[in-house]
């Protein structure tokens, strides 16, 4: 909050000082959106209303309300601005800010409909369906557009409303489909038929635009590589990467879906980590099918009393030899329409020398949602990711309801 005090107080583009960045990384759009952006995310996080009306007041003059985008990157991020004000709307949050909220989402609805192709202006693609925005690291603005629409879907699914599109009204699940057919192309399905992704699928890019990729691993040759040696000897190379830069997403084809698989070719084979960064929530949502999300939590199945401040004991075990200890702490809340909201932490952990499997836990008195344990019947099991819990180790899960602490219990085990 500090920082976005000083921020505000003393505007002007960072590379005016740092000019050296000029060459690299220029900031074209200016500061307004970066104001924007984390005034957004800072009362997401604080729910200060602070916030919430430096958005409102300034909504307008900072090109909020105004610019229509068909790209969201590191530079212009006015597309995640109105995506985000558009949930706080969404969620009943704007209060007097509500008209100026509106535009926002008017500007968001405009970006996710270029990217489907159903705008009044839309997105360019390739022959096979991929965004195009820019030749150099191009992939950086599909997985970012196809982590909004991923979101914004689940956002207009959590409030049951539809896209308003130039062409028409839009379903959410379309934008979840868009996203999908941009990571499958990334992944392969591709008129090239190459993975972007490098160490995934039999055809991804082996000439990396990356120094320490292109250098042997210290493991298989321990001598010494200098500054200027790793570039002559090492970088110059035409031979295929001896240092896998695995899960690196490079910078992608060009507007018609051809790519030189060249190590000095920074434009398409440079990785980065905002073309990784978006893609990892995208693939966490594909992952859950298409059920859809509630992304405008606080939600609640029922209406029980709240409790101001709810004290927290200690579960304890079913004896001072149970190999099982299981611990409960209040890690945040907030109020919205007058509830109060509590999310609590829950620390299961393995005290025996054995590993704990089959564990089954009893879960009462719960009156929201869970994340971090997979119903089973009337019980909660491990969640799908893992399926025993080593000695000595532990697991988490979450939960979120307007009451004091559930009732935690272990009802069975077993110990290899």
């Amino acid at each position: 909050m500090q920082l976005f005090d000083f921020a505000d107080k003393y505007r002007g583009k960072y590379d005016s000082s740092i000019t050296v960045a000029q060459k690299y990384y220029r900031s074209i759009s200016g500061y307004n959106d970066e104001l924007l952006w984390a005034a957004a995310w800072l009362f997401q996080a604080t729910n200060n209303q602070y916030y919430l009306n430096y958005l409102g007041n300034n909504g307008d003059s900072m090109g909020g309300t105004g610019w229509g985008m068909t790209e969201f990157g590191w530079d212009v991020k006015y597309s995640g601005v109105q995506t985000l004000v558009a949930k706080f709307l969404m969620q009943g949050k704007a209060g007097r800010n509500t008209a100026v909220f509106e535009k926002y989402q008017q500007k968001a609805e405009y970006f996710m409909c270029s990217c489907i192709g159903k705008g009044s202006r839309n997105a360019q693609k390739t022959p096979g369906g991929l965004i195009f925005r820019q030749r150099w690291n191009n992939m950086q603005f599909v997985t970012s557009a196809s982590f909004l629409a991923t979101v914004y879907s689940d956002y207009l699914t959590s409030a049951g409303k539809t896209l308003n599109c130039a062409a028409g009204n839009v379903a959410p699940s379309e934008l979840l489909s868009f996203a999908k057919s941009q990571v499958d192309y990334i992944l392969g399905d591709n008129p090239r038929a190459t993975s972007y992704m490098v160490g995934y699928g039999n055809n991804f890019p082996q000439q990396v635009h990356h120094r320490a990729s292109s250098i042997v691993s210290y493991k298989k040759d321990s001598s010494f590589v200098s500054c200027r040696g790793g570039y002559a000897t090492w970088f110059s190379r035409k031979a295929s990467d001896p240092n896998l830069l695995t899960g690196a997403i490079v910078g992608g084809p060009d507007a018609y879906d051809n790519f030189a698989d060249q190590r000095d070719n920074y434009e398409q084979t440079e990785p980065a980590t905002y073309n990784n960064a978006p893609l990892l929530g995208i693939l966490a949502r594909l992952n859950a099918g298409h059920g859809g999300y509630s992304q405008l939590l606080p939600v609640v199945t029922t209406q029980p009393k709240v409790a101001p401040l709810p004290k927290i004991t200690p579960v304890a075990p079913a004896s001072s030899s149970s190999p099982i200890a299981i611990q409960q702490k209040l890690t945040t809340s907030w109020v919205s329409k007058g509830v109060t909201y509590y999310r609590y932490s829950t620390v299961v952990t393995n005290k025996s020398a054995k590993t704990l499997t089959n564990l089954k836990l009893s879960v009462s008195k719960l009156y929201g949602p869970i994340w971090g344990l997979t119903k089973a019947g009337d019980s909660y099991v491990f969640p799908s990711w893992i399926n025993s819990l080593p000695a000595g180790k532990s697991l988490e899960f979450v939960y979120i309801h307007s009451a004091s602490p559930a009732d935690v219990a272990v009802s069975s085990y077993s110990l290899a």
